[in-house]
């Protein structure tokens, strides 16, 4: 599945082993981009156990990007799998915090 125009706001570079997926994100988790992330995340849920979301390139994060976040959550837990995000930036991680979501995504860096 790719859309151009989320494509130019982020890109996912996915890594599978037998179990574990790692997604590694760049840019920005915007209104544009958030429905190609999910749904391009959403498809390798079923043939992995875990997820690892690496957010060190992740340089900006909005309200839909948040949405994405807690959609991809729920469909992991869901087909009982997990989601975790690592190397979380500061900016990220004060969103996550005010949010409250930093306990529920962050488990790493």
């Amino acid at each position: 599945m790719s859309d151009p125009a989320a494509a130019n706001l982020i890109t996912l570079h996915i890594e599978r082993t037998t179990y574990i997926a790692v997604v590694r994100c760049s840019g920005k988790l915007v209104a544009g981009a958030q429905k190609y992330f999910y749904d391009t995340i959403s498809e390798i849920i079923p043939q992995n156990k875990k997820i690892l979301l690496d957010m060190e390139k992740v340089t900006k994060i909005d309200s839909t990007g948040i949405g994405a976040l807690i959609r991809l959550y729920v469909s992991t837990r869901s087909s009982g799998s997990t989601l975790e995000l690592v190397n979380i930036g500061k900016p990220i991680r004060d969103l996550l915090g005010v949010t409250n979501l930093y306990t529920v995504f962050a488990y790493g860096g």
